[in-house]
Parts: structure tokens; sequence; C-alpha cells
């Protein structure tokens, strides 16, 4: 049985989130995983209890408010955003939440971030699923930014998050990572990148990343956990041209997760 492909509402940006359920609706997507943002739907349990009911297509995970720009939704206290986050999944019936390592100024966080996780897994059946990130560039050094650091496997994490995005960034071989994370990838976010130092989040099959062999291996190895594709379509320039790019991300993943 192929795994779940669903829709990251990110992936419509400028739209709103209210348009990333009516496009994954539209093209047949088996649901959404709502990115929490500046959108203040995406902040909101019953706005988005209303769209799953208005377009029946379900959440299949929630994205906690981890960005730079996201740093006052849902307050400024890290663990209160996850508790939020874990209070939407459970009230929508998501199974996982993803959640970014922590920046490193954010020291007591940090310091806390693997054992309190540890913690809340015991209190919920939702996954915490912690995703890879990549180190930051400026000119020609790298500089940490996360702590603990930007790859997941080199944590105890019960739960991750694989973005083939991030591999493309830090360099990582994408299905060398898929194989070392093992059981514990349980989430996959399908996206593309050049290699460049920026997070370009390019549809599937339209960067070097070995997306379509990472997918098989995952179909071959009885992957239990959901494709969500999370690209950029801010340069489709339209909603018609927004739809057919995701409509062609939608068949990629059929095409490789289909035996």
């Amino acid at each position: 049985m192929s795994p779940p492909i669903g829709l990251s509402s990110s992936s419509v940006y400028p739209e709103n989130t209210a348009a990333a359920f009516e496009i994954a609706a539209a093209l047949g997507y088996d649901g959404v995983e709502v990115m929490v943002g500046t959108d203040s739907v995406s902040q909101d349990l019953d706005a988005l209890a209303a769209l799953v009911d208005h377009y029946q297509v379900p959440v299949i995970s929630i994205h906690a408010p981890c960005l730079l720009m996201t740093h006052r939704v849902w307050g400024t206290d890290s663990w209160v955003k996850l508790r939020k986050a874990q209070e939407v999944a459970e009230t929508l019936g998501a199974s996982t939440v993803v959640v970014h390592p922590p920046f490193r100024w954010q020291r007591d966080y940090a310091r806390t971030f693997v054992s309190g996780l540890e913690a809340m897994r015991n209190e919920t059946d939702v996954q915490f699923a912690v995703e890879n990130m990549f180190p930051w560039r400026a000119v020609t050094q790298r500089l940490p930014a996360y702590s603990p650091g930007w790859d997941i496997r080199d944590e105890d994490y019960p739960h991750t998050t694989l973005d083939l995005s991030h591999t493309a960034v830090s360099g990582s071989d994408a299905l060398q990572f898929a194989m070392d994370l093992g059981e514990r990838l349980t989430h996959l976010h399908l996206a593309d990148g050049s290699g460049s130092a920026l997070d370009e989040h390019l549809l599937p099959g339209r960067g070097t990343q070995p997306v379509g062999a990472v997918l098989e291996f995952l179909f071959g190895a009885g992957f239990a956990g959901a494709v969500i594709v999370e690209v950029s379509t801010r340069g489709a320039g339209s909603r018609e041209q927004r739809v057919v790019d995701l409509a062609e991300a939608l068949a990629f993943a059929r095409r490789h997760l289909i035996p």
C-alpha cells in the first residue's frame, strides 16, 4: 500500500491556507500539512476544522511555527508552540507534528529539546518528527545555526522528517540519509534542490537530488509515514500555473510510489 501524499500549505504561497485545501481537493491529494505561519487561518483551530469539513480533505500533519518569521506566532515560548501544535494535531486527527531543531541562540530550549520531546512522546500518540536542516553559509564558511545540529542522524530522535531540499543545501547524500534514518524516518518533505546555498524547494525532478530513488526506496522498505509535497510555487505567476506545478509534483510522487 502506498503512503498518503499530502500538500504542504506552504506550497501555495503567496496564496493562503484555504487555497491549499482547495487545490489539494481539486487535484486529489490525500491531505494537507498545515504550515503554521503568519496567515491567521493557519493558527486558528476552528478555521482549520471548517476547511477540513468544507473540502473533505484531512489534515495529515502540522508544521510547528519554527521559522524566524514566525517567532511570535502562538507566543515566543517554543514549548508552548509545540504544545499548541500537539493540541491542534490531536483535535484534527493529524498523526504528526513537524519541528525544526532549535536555533543556537535559543539556549534554554536547545538544552532541553531532546529530553523534552521524549517526555511529550509519553503523553500523546502524536509523533514529533524532527526535520533535517542545513548549515548556514557566509561566503566560504559554514555557520552552525542549530543546537542540536542540523543533521538529525546525530541525535536519538525516535521520529524524523527528511526534507529533500535541505539535503541539497547541506550537500548530503539524500538516499544514504534515508537509509541511515531507517525506521526513525516517519515523514518526508518531497522537494528538490540544485545544491546551491539557497533552500530552493524545487519541484521534484527539477533539481539534482535522487528524489525518485528515495521514494522507491521508501516504498520498498514499507514506509508507513506520509509524503508531503513542500515546494515553492512563488514564481508560478498565476493560480493556473501553480495548479499545473502541483499536479506535476503529485504525479511524480505517485509514479515512484506505485510498483
